[in-house]
């Protein structure tokens, strides 16, 4: 058998060899990062898709945040007063006051509190800063509106220049008789007489409280304020007198006459319109209280008389609470407007026909003290209700084009002008006031007849003989209501009456 030699023998092949087939680790990096571009793209759809989805659909944890917020809105929806009437106690808006008052005699640091305190306009210039007088814009940035006239009629403004010398004669003898403490003295005024024949005409000690917000309202309406114009240091010692004599109620003075709610509604009216005009934020807890009160002694669905929510009502409260609610409500203070609601329906109630307006209901006369005092002063000289009435109804906006019965009662009003008759009886101070006041919106003729009977009726009564330097400036109180509120009264109002030119503009344009 022949022996092969493996080592002669050949083969054939086109196979490559192993080690040029084998793939080394090389290669395969070098794949994958051939790869790498669409692994990346790939990664990076799924990140987005993730991220949508989440955002798309939280978590349940987020669901119950956003569950609890829901809730707490509600809530605060839910926390709303229940319409009146009767409605709830107004509380005050919380300030931090830099100086209470509680004494009634007045410090060095008192008299100063009001130029201390930092309110929102004294943080930036404002015309109220100065004590120069500032006829050009009356009450500077203080208010516009129907207060953005004072100062200007009565000092050489349109209309008031025949009265200034008068006014001012007023005002002088107001502060001529305010006691150290700030108050009017309603029978005790005549201690300020210290030379010469004292003043006679002292009235009623009840009604302290009273004629001091009548002295203020007097000076604010010639164009003073807290901050500035002459009288400003008469109306800071004034104003911290009332505040001192504030109750935790809100009441201002006590209870302890019948009728000692009159007291109060003028010393809130007055207190509104100290705070609005002078932007004092020490003053509006004050005013605000003031206001409360008046709210909870108002009847329920209805209006005010003497004594708290003992569902009797008259006219002549009312007016002087529809002022102070009016004046507070322009000013930003809390009221209740639905009580405005009622009393324009009051009114419209009392009114008749004619246009006469009603002491407690329709046709009724305004009121007397029995005896000696209607027989004196007849009713029927005068249309004090009708005129209280009238005044209000154009200071809540209404207009005599779209209510005539307004018309009816100016023509009423006319019809018994003021006449300084002491014999007749016809004096009668309130009944001027608001007449003047009612007269003075409605303009025309109504205003135009009723000024040319000022003249004799208030200018020429007023003492203007220097010789009498105690008695100058002041008008004896020989009217309807003078020995209640005094010579202090009669001047003060009488002032006020000769400021109708310009303590409100025109209400209904």
């Amino acid at each position: 058998m022949a022996h092969l030699d493996p080592s002669k023998i050949k083969v054939q092949s086109n196979a490559l060899p192993v080690w040029e087939t084998e793939v080394s680790f090389q290669d395969m990096m070098a794949e994958r990062l051939r790869q790498a571009p669409g692994l990346i793209l790939s990664a990076a759809i799924h990140a987005v898709v993730i991220l949508v989805l989440w955002v798309l659909y939280p978590v349940e944890e987020k669901k119950k945040i956003e569950n609890k917020l829901e809730m707490q809105d509600t809530q605060q929806q839910q926390v709303e007063e229940p319409p009146p009437p009767p409605p709830p106690e107004t509380k005050p808006e919380e300030t931090k006051e830099d100086v209470v008052v509680t004494e009634t005699q007045v410090s060095e640091t008192q008299a100063e509190a009001f130029d201390n305190t930092v309110s929102d306009s004294t943080s930036k210039e404002s015309a109220f800063d100065s004590n120069q007088w500032n006829s050009a814009v009356g009450l500077g940035g203080g208010a516009g509106g129907r207060y953005g006239g004072r100062g200007g009629g009565g000092r050489g403004g349109k209309g008031g220049k025949p009265y200034a010398a008068n006014i001012d004669a007023g005002l002088q003898w107001l502060k001529n008789h305010q006691d150290e403490d700030g108050k009017w003295d309603c029978d005790g005024f005549s201690k300020h007489d210290t030379e010469g024949e004292p003043c006679d005409g002292p009235g009623n000690a009840v009604h302290d409280v009273g004629v001091t917000g009548l002295a203020l309202l007097a000076f604010l309406g010639d164009g003073s304020t807290l901050r500035g114009g002459p009288y400003k240091q008469n109306i800071k010692d004034g104003v911290t007198w009332l505040k001192s004599q504030q109750q935790e109620n809100g009441l201002f003075g006590t209870n302890a006459s019948h009728d000692f709610i009159y007291n109060h509604a003028i010393a809130a009216y007055a207190m509104c319109e100290a705070f609005g005009l002078s932007k004092y934020t020490l003053l509006k807890p004050v005013a605000q209280k003031g206001i409360n009160y008046l709210e909870s002694h108002r009847n329920p669905y209805s209006v005010w008389r003497y004594q708290p929510r003992d569902n009797d009502n008259d006219t002549s409260v009312t007016g002087w609470c529809i002022m102070a609610y009016e004046s507070g409500e322009f000013f930003g203070l809390e009221i209740n407007k639905s009580a405005l609601g009622l009393c324009a329906t009051w009114l419209d109630q009392v009114t008749d026909a004619t246009g006469k307006v009603g002491y407690s209901k329709a046709g009724e006369p305004s009121s007397r003290k029995p005896g000696e005092h209607q027989t004196k002063f007849p009713v029927e000289k005068g249309e004090a209700m009708t005129a209280v009435g009238l005044f209000c109804r154009f200071f809540m906006g209404q207009d005599p084009k779209e209510k005539p019965i307004m018309t009816a009662s100016a023509n009423l009003i006319l019809s018994k002008p003021p006449i300084w008759d002491v014999k007749a009886g016809t004096i009668d101070h309130y009944y001027w006031y608001y007449a003047t006041y009612a007269m003075f919106q409605m303009g025309g003729r109504h205003w135009t007849e009723w000024q040319k009977r000022l003249n004799d009726a208030v200018v020429k009564p007023q003492h203007m003989d220097k010789a009498k330097k105690n008695l100058y400036g002041s008008w004896d109180p020989i009217g309807a209501w003078g020995e209640d509120g005094g010579r202090v009264y009669s001047t003060a109002i009488l002032t006020l009456t000769l400021e109708a030119y310009f303590r409100y503009s025109k209400l209904v344009r």
